[in-house]
């Protein structure tokens, strides 16, 4: 008698799963169990076919990166860069230039061959400015090294120091500049580059107060620069379908999120530039341009520990609100559109580092939106290094979003409680995971799927090649420069971004609640 066929699955792997279990059944003992855990497995595929079909999720995969060819015509776009320090280096790489070191070390440990898949973005890097001569040393020899992605070499065009930004913003061989100096020195680089008509990739956090934020988005909306503020994440594959996911409304009404960062080592809490004795290392005085690299900032005398930990002082940046939140609040943000908080509070302290910072090493801002019923939650420590994720909290569900994304339903969820009933909808654990290695959207059941989603062990790639984030923003803000358009982060959210954390910031210092008045713009 012929066997009944599969309902749901397709006839081929109906035959491949009747011809392997036929095959197995000959082995004593193995052949029932084998039965058994095929027979699990068919089960479970078929379970999360149906969730994944019920969600309305059968299409979504992940996006596919298209090269520009307007990048590769005409004349190449002539960038300079202002401060060389690390993230000056990763944004050099991301643009297509390495150092002669860093590339034979690559060599060593075969991760060079994935930076020379990277698209050719057709640019140059004609300028590097930065107070440090050794810095700028570093930055002339990556600017004229030959080896380029994407094929040959680089067209050579001559590259500059340049000992003042001002001398550089005011060189007609620069079209664009990109900015990597500590925060302080953000606003004014910003508004005096797109004044001199130069297009601005600047790293976050875009101002340190709200003189500087209002100067900084008059400036650039009075101009035709085009603006990119550096939060690579969301061109993540995961964040993408993130947003295809909310989109959606799988998760139901979202009435609080919660992001937290810890993380547990002295450099984590901008300890930085020791010696294996753990103190800092003299003599970079003496090619450090001490006076410019305090700009606008109260004189004090050349300090090791404020150059390179510069990150604890308030004169200089906004600690983990501006370091670490800005990132959250930016991926919240184009996710959900939320703009800026009605309410902000803030507290914490300075409770392990008992060093000389001014920056608490514990934190915790809560921003309330009560015209969109909901509540944005960051929380942080520095003397603890628990993951406890990015957490979207909705009525039917609940979504994780880091390296990996899951989603897990609320066994008291109104859209599900029929499929959970049913039996079709697990609420013990994930109900929906992504890899960012497959790009593949699939439904969870098994305890060990449970576990890679737990512990994010994979990585964002996409079509099977990992792409470097730093490099999409790039590309998509140069892409912006030569056909046109508005970049992810562009001048509007990074205003969004900077009332938001500097409304923590002031709740932080004076110990109360503050208000976003959207009528004349200003935190009271």
């Amino acid at each position: 008698m012929e066997k009944e066929k599969d309902p749901i699955q397709k006839p081929t792997t109906s035959l491949k799963r009747r011809t392997l279990l036929k095959a197995l059944a000959g082995i004593p003992v193995l052949g029932v169990f084998s039965f058994e855990v095929i027979k699990k497995w068919s089960f479970e595929q078929k379970k999360k076919n149906r969730v994944i079909e019920l969600l309305g999720l059968e299409n979504l995969k992940a996006p596919i990166a298209v090269k520009s060819l307007s990048s590769k015509l005409g004349d190449p776009l002539r960038i300079g860069m202002i401060g060389f320090g690390s993230r000056g280096r990763q944004l050099s790489n991301g643009l297509g230039f390495m150092h002669p070191a860093e590339v034979e070390k690559r060599k060593k440990d075969n991760s060079l061959d994935g930076w020379l898949e990277q698209e050719n973005l057709n640019v140059a890097m004609v300028g590097i400015c930065d107070v440090f001569d050794l810095h700028a040393q570093n930055g002339l020899a990556t600017a004229q090294n030959d080896i380029r992605p994407g094929g040959g070499t680089g067209l050579k065009l001559p590259v500059k120091r340049y000992r003042t930004y001002q001398d550089m913003l005011a060189d007609s061989d620069i079209d664009a500049v990109m900015i990597a100096t500590p925060d302080h020195h953000h606003a004014p680089i910003t508004v005096e580059a797109v004044k001199a008509g130069k297009h601005v990739y600047c790293e976050k956090s875009v101002a340190l107060s709200e003189d500087e934020l209002n100067t900084v988005y008059n400036a650039v909306k009075n101009s035709n620069a085009v603006f990119q503020l550096g939060h690579q994440g969301p061109q993540n594959v995961i964040f993408r379908q993130a947003k295809e996911i909310i989109k959606k409304d799988i998760l139901g009404k979202i009435t609080l999120i919660e992001t937290t960062t810890n993380r547990n080592t002295a450099d984590g809490a901008w300890i930085r530039h020791l010696d294996a004795n753990g103190n800092p290392k003299p003599g970079d005085e003496k090619s450090i341009d001490w006076l410019q690299w305090l700009g606008s900032r109260p004189y004090v005398p050349f300090s090791i520990d404020r150059y390179y930990s510069w990150t604890k002082w308030f004169d200089y940046d906004l600690g983990m609100i501006s370091q670490l939140f800005s990132h959250d609040f930016d991926a919240v943000n184009q996710l959900l559109r939320i703009g800026i908080p009605k309410f902000a509070v803030s507290s914490g302290g300075i409770y392990y580092w008992k060093d000389n910072r001014e920056i608490p090493d514990v934190l915790h801002c809560v921003f309330e939106y009560p015209d969109r019923d909901m509540t944005l939650i960051y929380s942080a420590d520095l003397a603890c290094s628990r993951d406890r994720g990015q957490v979207f909290m909705g009525h039917d569900a609940s979504m994780e979003l880091g390296e990996s994304l899951s989603i897990t339903v609320d066994y008291d969820s109104t859209r599900y409680k029929k499929k959970i009933e049913d039996g079709i909808i697990d609420t013990s654990g994930p109900m929906i995971s992504i890899q960012p290695g497959s790009g593949k959207v699939d439904a969870v059941t098994s305890a060990t799927e449970k576990y890679y989603v737990s512990r994010g062990l994979t990585t964002t790639s996409i079509n099977g090649r990992q792409i470097d984030l730093t490099h999409l923003h790039i590309k998509e803000w140069i892409d912006c420069i030569r056909n046109g358009g508005i970049p992810s982060a562009n001048i509007e959210r990074a205003f969004e971004e900077g009332v938001a954390c500097l409304m923590a910031h002031k709740s932080y210092l004076e110990h109360r609640r503050v208000e976003w008045d959207p009528v004349n713009r200003k935190i009271v």
